[in-house]
């Protein structure tokens, strides 16, 4: 338990994205997030369908659910989530990141909310639904890939959200409302369009993916 939680308040964060599938990248990057900002619990949230990228063919939501709860069994800060679940009815439907923060705000009133996602996806954030409210909304944890350096972060924020202030660490950046940490200490190179193409070919996806998935993958035959 962390400090902020003794004292009646926990640190949690969001991580979304499709997992499609989930992959050791994605544990790595929590593990590190967990680590470095004392967090209480994760909540892994898979997408219904994220309007803000491409359309593509996903696996079925129940399938990347299953696989998200199998990779979190048996690390206790690290919880499925259903938050972002279509109804049976609207297989298609769509949720935004800024709805889904609001909804844990009112559901988690006194902790401290974080945001996990890549620094490529954050380099797309002003294409997001109502994206300078979601900056407003929470703090975010930014996983670093080669290459990519904060002031990359700091140019695609509009400067009306930036603070005076300057921001306590050298890896963050202060907004009006919250604040955009980069986290430097994880690089990973797994993929899952990576993933997803070694099983169309009937390669190894071993060591890429925890066992239960590798497991899971197999049984269902997911993309073949």
């Amino acid at each position: 338990m962390s400090k902020r939680a003794a004292k009646g308040a926990r640190a949690i964060a969001i991580f979304g994205g499709t997992f499609d599938p989930i992959h050791c990248g994605h544990l790595i990057v929590a593990g590190a997030a967990a680590r470095r900002f004392q967090l209480d619990e994760i909540y892994f949230v898979p997408s219904s369908r994220p309007p803000h990228k491409k359309r593509q063919e996903l696996a079925a939501f129940a399938h990347r659910y299953a696989m998200v709860a199998l990779a979190c069994a048996g690390k206790a800060r690290f919880v499925p989530s259903l938050a972002e679940a279509p109804d049976e009815a609207d297989a298609s439907q769509v949720f935004y990141s800024v709805d889904t923060v609001r909804r844990f705000r009112e559901q988690h009133a006194s902790d401290k909310i974080y945001f996990i996602l890549g620094a490529d996806s954050f380099l797309e954030i002003p294409i997001w639904w109502s994206y300078e409210a979601l900056l407003d909304s929470c703090d975010f944890i930014v996983a670093s890939r080669p290459g990519i350096r904060l002031e990359a972060l700091r140019r695609i924020i509009p400067p009306r959200l930036l603070s005076e202030q300057k921001a306590r660490g050298r890896n963050a950046i202060a907004l009006r409302e919250s604040t955009v940490h980069l986290l430097t200490s994880v690089a990973s190179n797994v993929s899952s369009t990576d993933i997803r193409c070694r099983c169309e070919r009937g390669a190894s996806i071993r060591a890429l993916v925890p066992p239960a998935v590798e497991d899971y993958i197999h049984r269902q035959a997911l993309y073949r």
